[in-house]
């Protein structure tokens, strides 16, 4: 299978159907993610959250059929981003995936200082510690990462559920500007998004979804 990035994560696959433990985003909500890239075409390409590689190598394989140029993604746990970084490897995609060791927050800012994400991201794929979506999506709207035409996914919102996450991309303009006055932890609230709840299944089989979000401009 070396080279062969679908069938590593066939392999991967069948070992998550036989096994316990994985927690990959399987193929049913990760053939959600692979149209997406097919649709919006993204050049540069974030995920938090890597875990033992799988959505890389996923959507990587579909960023380069697109023309995609940079996926980079983040974990905190160094030993699942070794196993990362060896199975990008397996799949021939070690030279066109990067994996940094860190917090969202923390790979956020040290791929942003180093110039790394361009001046926008086009696709960020959410699927790290639940509590941090929405604080690392607004630390990347503060950033100026995100911008008219960035697309955010944001996986596991039923299992277990992300409803302070799913309330801000869901807000207009008008709340997110009362979040911010009331207090909250401020990103960027003038970026107009609209988005969308899609269910879907875990590998396992239980329903789970994910948030798909589109910023369509910035209120003036």
């Amino acid at each position: 299978m070396r080279g062969n990035s679908a069938k590593v994560c066939e392999a991967i696959d069948a070992f998550a159907r036989s096994h316990t433990g994985l927690v990959n985003i399987g193929e049913l909500k990760g053939a959600i993610v692979t149209d997406l890239i097919a649709k919006h075409k993204p050049s540069v390409m974030l995920e938090l959250g890597g875990y033992i590689g799988y959505s890389a190598i996923l959507f990587r394989n579909a960023l380069r059929q697109v023309g995609g140029k940079r996926f980079l993604s983040v974990e905190k746990n160094p030993l699942f981003a070794a196993v990362a970084a060896s199975l990008i490897d397996l799949a021939g995609l070690r030279d066109t995936v990067r994996v940094v060791v860190g917090t969202g927050a923390e790979g956020i800012r040290r791929l942003h200082a180093e110039g790394s994400l361009g001046t926008q991201v086009d696709m960020v794929f959410f699927d790290h510690h639940k509590p941090s979506y929405t604080h690392d999506l607004k630390l990347c709207e503060r950033l100026g990462l995100v911008g008219k035409g960035t697309v955010l996914v944001a996986d596991n919102m039923i299992l277990p559920g992300n409803p302070k996450y799913a309330a801000y991309v869901r807000a207009s303009v008008g709340e997110k500007q009362q979040m911010a006055a009331g207090g909250e932890e401020v990103g960027n609230p003038n970026l107009q998004y609209v988005s969308r709840f899609v269910q879907n299944y875990e590998p396992s089989g239980d329903q789970d979804a994910v948030e798909i979000t589109e910023c369509t401009g910035i209120a003036a």
